[in-house]
């Protein structure tokens, strides 16, 4: 048996059917499967922060969030916003390397996990007005100020594309660029998914040791089962590059840009910048 037979049975709605199969397919994931279908989980990730620490601390997160954090760095440097928002920061290992650099006068930080938002916090440098917010960006969008540059690191997938899109409307006209960073997640025939899930997952769990069971049970285990069974609380929204300029542009960004970022296990991870209608006069991402 192999572990596409055990996701197939997880999207049937037959989770015993599932963890019997993952069991049987003998691989790192199926493992890591069974052992997750055989607690009482209910799905919810990022309020562990324990795993969530240490998924981004290892593996191939070592190599993105260099990357990453050097793109909005350079991004941040060329740009020199006055004010900062930044989007479900979590601990802040995207944004505080570009800190070193350009240090914006007015920094506000959206992120719904207390232990996340207090890392991100401690790293921030002095001498900068700092407004943490211990919330979803979903109410904050709505009511907030503007800013020179929005930016958001894999936190946007989170909604689904419907919330997505209000989120990025209500910020359209607040903001003078904005910065996402995502993954280029390819649309695919359900089996062809199912395939793909399994072959990227066991890639993943592939590049931990010791934090493995960690990282599968408190993360990716809960990530994965809540895009496939029927009823599991769903923590990811995931498109491809191309459909996410297109959900930008029709939120009211112009100057949509894409670029590839770093190669991941999942899928590459990509940039893209935009204008905002709050953009200051030569302003341009």
């Amino acid at each position: 048996m192999t572990i596409t037979s055990a996701l197939a049975a997880l999207t049937a709605g037959d989770p015993r059917r599932a963890r019997d199969l993952a069991s049987a397919a003998g691989t790192p994931l199926g493992r890591a499967l069974a052992a997750y279908l055989a607690g009482d989980a209910d799905g919810t990730v990022y309020d562990r922060p324990a795993a969530f620490r240490a998924f981004i601390g290892g593996g191939g997160n070592t190599g993105l969030y260099a990357a990453v954090g050097a793109a909005l760095a350079d991004l941040a440097g060329r740009l020199r916003p006055a004010s900062l928002l930044d989007v479900g920061c979590g601990d802040g290992r995207a944004l505080l390397p570009g800190l070193a650099g350009h240090r914006p006068d007015r920094l506000t930080l959206v992120e719904p996990s207390a232990a996340l938002l207090e890392a991100a916090v401690r790293g921030v440098p002095g001498g900068i007005a700092l407004d943490a917010r211990r919330t979803r960006v979903e109410p904050f969008a709505g009511t907030c100020g503007r800013f020179d540059l929005a930016q958001s690191t894999f936190a946007l997938h989170t909604l689904p594309h419907e919330v997505r899109d209000g989120v990025l409307a209500a910020l359209a006209p607040k903001v003078g660029a904005l910065a996402v960073v995502e993954f280029d997640v390819p649309d695919l025939p359900p089996r062809d998914r199912l395939r793909f899930l399994a072959e990227t997952y066991e890639r993943g769990l592939a590049e931990y040791g010791a934090d493995r069971d960690l990282v599968a049970q408190g993360f990716l285990m809960p990530v994965l089962t809540g895009q496939l069974l029927p009823g599991a609380v769903r923590s990811t929204w995931e498109q491809p590059a191309a459909r996410w300029a297109e959900q930008v542009r029709r939120a009211g960004f112009t100057d949509v840009r894409v670029r590839p970022l770093h190669d991941y296990w999942s899928s590459p991870a990509f940039l893209l910048t935009a204008s905002g209608a709050a953009r200051p006069s030569g302003f341009r991402a």
